[in-house]
């Protein structure tokens, strides 16, 4: 199975149509954030995921922590899936599950900032549809949640992706250069990017185009187990 493709940071609904033409699998749409490139007000967010033509994925990128919140910024925004960004308490989950409709997956956020956060598939693992791998710094003075064009250590993501008992999606730093080598080391179910694909705040077509060459040119069977899931 090839190895599915996330397009983030989407600002318009021509370049959604770019990502789709391209093969995306599936559209990040960013809301309200602390830091970062790509956010869109929720009228926006709303607007592109509903012109989004099926099986292509819309994520919402939230950086809600509370389940009541979340369910509602995803329901409002009309996407099917939600990126949640940061490190919520897990005891949220079962909440959300109550709150969310079941067509709506979740998607946890695991910033890999050292090899703790393999502490976290437990944590999370029973209540979501996926995780997704980031460089942000939850942490710092002034959060950051994604977007930050860093690659962080794929050999913890590697070990990721092995424990998890749901598919991986891998983002931080990807860009047509370094595509097949995250791949082959890390071997996600999926990948992520935002500004790898970007010139001047656009959407870069033919670097989306080199990107999704590298991409084809990866073939990973290990990927079967999780077919259908997302």
């Amino acid at each position: 199975m090839p190895t599915r493709v996330k397009i983030c940071c989407i600002s318009s609904l021509k370049e959604a149509r770019q990502a789709i033409a391209a093969g995306a699998d599936a559209l990040g749409l960013v809301g309200e954030m602390p830091s970062g490139p790509g956010t869109l007000d929720d009228e926006l967010i709303r607007m592109i995921a509903a012109a989004v033509p099926p099986p292509v994925a819309t994520f919402l990128l939230t950086q809600r922590t509370e389940a009541e919140s979340i369910a509602e910024h995803a329901q409002y925004c009309g996407v099917n899936t939600v990126q949640i960004v940061n490190h919520i308490d897990p005891a949220e989950y079962p909440r959300l599950t109550n709150h969310l409709p079941a067509s709506i997956r979740r998607v946890q956020v695991i910033h890999v900032e050292n090899d703790r956060a393999l502490e976290l598939i437990d944590a999370y693992s029973k209540y979501v549809d996926a995780f997704l791998l980031d460089s942000g710094r939850p942490s710092a003075d002034i959060p950051e949640l994604g977007g930050t064009g860093r690659v962080h250590d794929w050999r913890v993501s590697a070990e990721f992706v092995q424990r998890s008992p749901v598919p991986v999606f891998l983002a931080g730093g990807l860009h047509p250069g370094n595509i097949a080598v995250a791949i082959h080391q890390v071997r996600p179910y999926g990948v992520d990017l935002c500004s790898g694909v970007r010139t001047e705040d656009e959407l870069d077509v033919d670097k989306l185009r080199d990107f999704m060459a590298g991409v084809g040119a990866i073939a990973d069977h290990q990927l079967d187990q999780f077919e259908g899931r997302l």
